[in-house]
């Protein structure tokens, strides 16, 4: 009972402290410690060493990649003033009329392309807060409307979408960001129709009790010492809060777009038809680790889709930036925190995995579900992103400690290992944005708005929304499979 409640205690202090403001590079080895200390018997420093490191270097190892490639493309698209070309013609087609669906999709196009939310909120607010003016839309439904198109759907339902949340999944399923692309579509569908009913209705209560927009001034965000504190959520990083050179005119839509498309279909053509066609018998030698293209397939497909749009973006936009040499330095710069917190993650879950008691916590957790491993999947992913307010942290928990567990399960009761995927995506949404999310707490800060003001309009959208699109996805893949 003793090493349970170490494990315990660890998780409730990450939630805590992290909340506070205390660095995960901090949290992580400490809460681990005072886990191994609660076990009794268990070597400190070769947890520290052989079980702590060994984790948070496997991870940084197979996904630096992705979040160096991610955090470049982002600045470029930011720099460029293609973000901001986007959100302006997706206002223009769909009218004043439609503000919030303009929001939501604006920055839904954005992230589904591979452009980390924190760029998304930082470019996409100026437009929101000027179109919710001028129609009358109280202002605290802006975080609700860019949480639903960046915190959501496009985040981890979606098939193809490069999202570090959709990429964990793959080493350890070998499946591809394609998985169940038919579910993942109608469980974005389910998510974001939920989202633009809720925020509709919010709108028309507002109009018809004659709110208004409120009084609120709305200068261009800056780096304040709230957004600094908090700025290190998955996908973004306090470089991303330095000031940058503003672009020297901006793209028209087909050009802003193309490097988001190219991202998406390069994506598909390389996951499904170039890499599976190479030969890669070479990958069962020591040298290149033992392992077979399954396992690396959609890995190589994110990288490869990334750096040719990076290449076509900076070709198509080079008379736009104005210091192109900095965006690619902050772009690289702002991936390395991320990747180091999520890293940090696995390796506390790596070493809470090692100790004796979890064989307890572990069986309770494979109980969950009445024999239905999606079920307990899903709990256990969502359960631990919202602990530790990260999606892709709480799912490297559950995957590092538990993955092995879920593949097994899912070969003895016959299910898809691409829908396991999807439900282990879809589950990092949900808990994952309560208030103590670093995510959230930035967006908050981005539109000079209070938890009082805006978070209930996040909790429905962004938390019960895909809570409930999780449900649906979970009854359809029992009933029906994987499609």
């Amino acid at each position: 009972m003793t090493g349970i409640a170490g494990i315990i205690l660890a998780l409730a202090l990450l939630m805590y402290l992290a909340y506070r403001g205390i660095s995960v590079l901090i949290l992580a080895p400490v809460m681990a410690l005072i886990a191994v200390l609660f076990a009794g018997g268990t070597p400190v420093l070769a947890s520290y060493t052989q079980v702590f490191m060994t984790a948070t270097g496997d991870f940084i190892i197979l996904y630096y990649p992705l979040f160096l490639l991610g955090a470049v493309f982002g600045r470029l698209m930011d720099d460029s003033g293609s973000a901001r070309s986007i959100a302006r013609w997706s206002v223009s087609r769909l009218g004043k009329g439609r503000s919030i669906l303009a929001v939501v999709l604006s920055c839904a196009v954005l992230t589904y392309g591979g452009v980390s939310l924190f760029v998304v909120a930082f470019a996409i607010y100026p437009i929101a807060a000027a179109l919710f003016r001028e129609n009358d839309i109280p202002k605290r439904l802006i975080p609700g409307s860019i949480a639903l198109g960046a915190f959501t759907f496009t985040m981890t339902a979606l098939p193809g979408t490069p999202a570090i949340q959709n990429a964990i999944p793959m080493p350890f399923f070998g499946t591809t960001p394609f998985a169940a692309p038919f579910l993942g579509i109608i469980t974005a569908l389910v998510m974001f129709t939920l989202g633009m009913l809720w925020l509709d209705r919010r709108s028309r209560t507002a109009m018809q009790a004659g709110e208004g927009y409120g009084d609120h001034r709305d200068a261009e965000p800056k780096a304040d010492r709230v957004m600094r504190e908090h700025a290190e959520g998955e996908g973004f990083d306090i470089m991303e809060l330095n000031e940058r050179p503003a672009p020297a005119g901006m793209p028209d839509f087909p050009t802003a777009v193309l490097p988001i498309v190219l991202v998406i279909a390069l994506n598909y053509l390389f996951s499904m038809v170039v890499i599976p066609a190479m030969d890669t018998g070479y990958l069962a030698l020591p040298l290149y680790g033992e392992t077979d293209i399954d396992a690396l397939r959609g890995i190589w497909s994110i990288i490869t889709a990334l750096v040719i749009s990076i290449l076509v973006l900076t070709i198509l936009n080079r008379k736009r930036f104005s210091a192109l040499l900095e965006s690619l330095d902050a772009g690289a710069d702002a991936s390395v925190l991320p990747i180091f917190n999520t890293a940090s993650l696995v390796g506390f879950g790596a070493v809470v995995a090692s100790l004796a008691a979890f064989d307890v916590i572990r069986s309770g957790i494979m109980g969950i579900g009445v024999g239905n491993p999606l079920i307990s999947l899903a709990l256990s992913v969502n359960v631990l992103a919202g602990i530790t307010g990260s999606a892709s942290g709480g799912m490297s928990i559950a995957l590092s400690t538990l993955g092995a567990d879920y593949v097994q399960m899912a070969r003895e009761a016959g299910i898809s290992l691409e829908l396991m995927h999807r439900v282990t995506t879809v589950a990092t949404g949900g808990l994952d944005s309560l208030p103590h999310n670093g995510a959230i707490i930035t967006l908050l800060s981005i539109c000079r708005l209070t938890h009082r003001e805006s978070y209930t309009d996040i909790l429905m959208v962004a938390v019960l929304a895909p809570i409930v699109s999780l449900v649906v996805l979970i009854i359809l893949g029992t009933l029906l499979g994987s499609f």
